[in-house]
């Protein structure tokens, strides 16, 4: 495929826009890109628009993780008004160098609940990206609560979250963990559970469930490419 067939817009899905060649991605083994994590977090907002939870964009996630000043975050992260949510998730990448798009090897996720305060970051590979994690937690960490807590919230590395069979699939299980823990979020009765939807997690995340997602978001996109 041409560099220009495959940068052809295919689907603008809220402030997303998909091309062709995320369909290739999502047809083969490969590693999933920002903008189907974006695409599928934006769906995902669109199926559980409770203003209780808020799923943040990859690149604003990077943004806050590379960000050179904390300090400088308050006017970026006051409309995205973190105080107000009950469940944030991030989307986290092993990225380095802020000057290349798209870079980058392996995908986790941080997400944070306000009714035990705390950070819990998922990594489908052992403990790959909890530098990473630690250091997106170190920045918002201060934003995230209001003015009396605010830099109080715990980190935790779940020890339990699954993990891959394979080298390319890390983006699929952002995507599911995200998926399960919103839907735990909206069917539990006790919000405040202690197990933090773990074992949900742990029950549903797995390989057949993820490697199912891969044609199930390739489904949604050509779904909804056949409406435009």
């Amino acid at each position: 495929m041409g560099k220009s067939a495959a940068d052809e817009k295919i689907l603008s899905y809220n402030d997303v826009v998909l091309r062709r060649s995320d369909l290739e991605i999502l047809s083969g083994p490969y590693y999933l890109n920002d903008r189907i994590i974006e695409f599928y977090f934006s769906l995902l907002s669109s199926s559980y628009p409770s203003q209780d939870i808020l799923l943040i964009p990859p690149s604003i996630a990077f943004w806050i993780t590379n960000c050179p000043d904390v300090g400088g975050l308050k006017d970026f992260l006051e409309p995205l008004k973190l105080p107000d949510k009950k469940l944030v998730i991030f989307p986290v990448n092993n990225n380095d160098d802020v000057s290349i798009a798209e870079g980058g090897s392996h995908w986790s996720l941080l997400a944070y609940h306000r009714s035990a305060n705390i950070f819990v970051h998922h990594d489908s590979n052992g403990q790959t990206n909890k530098r990473h994690a630690m250091r997106l937690f170190k920045s918002v960490v201060g934003y995230i609560g209001c003015s009396s807590s605010a830099g109080n919230a715990k980190y935790l590395e779940c020890i339990g979250t699954p993990q891959q069979v394979n080298g390319y699939d890390c983006g699929l299980y952002v995507t599911a963990t995200t998926r399960t823990i919103c839907c735990w979020y909206e069917s539990s009765e006790n919000k405040d559970a202690t197990d933090l939807c773990f074992s949900a997690v742990k029950e549903q995340v797995t390989p057949p469930v993820v490697s199912e997602m891969r044609k199930e978001i390739l489904g949604l996109i050509k779904d909804l490419m056949s409406k435009k």
